[in-house]
């Protein structure tokens, strides 16, 4: 994994993951309405989408959103506003500039194999999202076409991972790497109305 281009932007510390009760309870509504996807995988699209390009003030993404994960159907109502909320929060914390972005995946007391799945399954719905606002790399710095390169690895692992210290850091560090990178392509592609402005303010 090439992490020596993200540590420059990363700058130590902890983050408190405290998105286990929203992935839980995304999850949840999605599955009572058979949506077929998880809270991971709508959070990594709506993710790819915004550091792909597409503007926060943007109000179209549900479309693109049903045709991926509820066939083209519009989503139902309930569905449709815990995404909404969510888009939100991903949205304020991508602007902020203390790195708070949070990965929407399941508890850390969960099975390190499910945990593992819903990382890949939130990187997969990443490169999705990615690709319908940025599908020409040629503009794109090296650093992000590594990350993106490094995602398409991410999103084709499907080894079961031993339950023991040793993949428990190995998974902690592979889904910070995929935090950072998102902030890294968000901070590089990513338009929010302050960024449209003649004096952008970006996060650093």
């Amino acid at each position: 994994m090439r992490m020596i281009a993200l540590k420059k932007i990363y700058q130590g510390g902890s983050f408190l993951n405290n998105s286990s009760q929203v992935y839980e309870h995304i999850s949840n509504v999605l599955e009572r309405n058979n949506v077929l996807a998880d809270a991971a995988e709508v959070h990594g699209i709506i993710c790819g989408m915004l550091a792909g390009g597409m503007p926060l003030e943007d109000r179209e993404w549900l479309e693109p959103m049903a045709d991926f994960i509820h066939q083209g159907d519009p989503l139902p109502t309930d569905a449709k506003d815990e995404l909404v909320e969510l888009f939100n929060q991903t949205c304020q914390q991508l602007v902020e500039a203390d790195f708070s972005l949070v990965l929407c995946l399941p508890d850390d007391a969960s099975p390190i194999n499910d945990r593992g799945q819903a990382l890949i399954n939130w990187v997969q719905g990443f490169m999705l999202g990615f690709g319908i606002h940025q599908a020409d790399l040629t503009g794109c710095t090296a650093d992000v076409k590594e990350a993106l390169e490094d995602f398409a690895d991410i999103a084709r692992m499907d080894e079961q991972m031993s339950d023991d210290e040793d993949s428990e850091k190995a998974l902690f560090e592979v889904m910070e790497y995929v935090r950072i990178s998102c902030i890294l392509c968000f901070n590089e592609l990513g338009k929010s109305a302050s960024k449209q402005q003649d004096d952008p303010k970006t996060v650093h």
